[in-house]
């Protein structure tokens, strides 16, 4: 498996952690009744918070992600050659890390993928405020679309990468 489907698979389970955590927050307080269908404030706060959460511990999930990958590769020389030299280390990891033309088009097809799936939540969310739902229901359906269309963005990176890409 490539550096980049390891990389796409951990900001998966990061996206899924991030909105089950959402979802589990929010039914907490409807069940509590502390949130109500009007109260903008709270929905569009708990929806702040948890877009602060997943993107610190992307970030933070990303930085541990690679130094469990440069401590892997470290063992795996250490167990093939029984020394562990940095400098060619480095270059390994610096040749998995490496982006090329099909790099860029799975990334771009990916988006593609990704950016639908929210266009069409979006649509979506507008429909259901037309028809009279409160703001609240729109809110939740929008950032739920774009919390599944970031982590089916990943799956189709996978899909792509696995299957290969053409232009088009």
């Amino acid at each position: 498996m490539s550096y980049s489907e390891k990389r796409t698979i951990v900001s998966i389970l990061v996206g899924i952690v991030v909105l089950a955590s959402y979802c589990f927050y929010v039914y907490g307080k409807v069940k509590a009744g502390v949130a109500e269908s009007d109260n903008i404030k709270f929905w569009a706060g708990a929806m702040l918070i948890f877009v602060g959460i997943g993107i610190i511990s992307s970030i933070i999930i990303q930085i541990v992600f690679h130094i469990l990958l440069s401590m892997s590769m470290a063992v795996r020389e250490q167990i093939a050659t029984g020394q562990s030299d940095g400098k060619k280390i480095e270059k390994m990891i610096a040749s998995e890390m490496v982006t090329d033309e099909m790099d860029k088009l799975v990334e771009l097809k990916s988006l593609r993928v990704g950016f639908a799936i929210a266009g069409v939540g979006f649509m979506t969310a507008l429909i259901f405020a037309y028809l009279g739902h409160s703001p609240a229901v729109m809110l939740n359906i929008m950032f739920v679309s774009f919390s599944v269309g970031s982590i089916i963005e990943g799956f189709s990176t996978i899909f792509y990468y696995r299957r290969g890409v053409t232009r088009g």
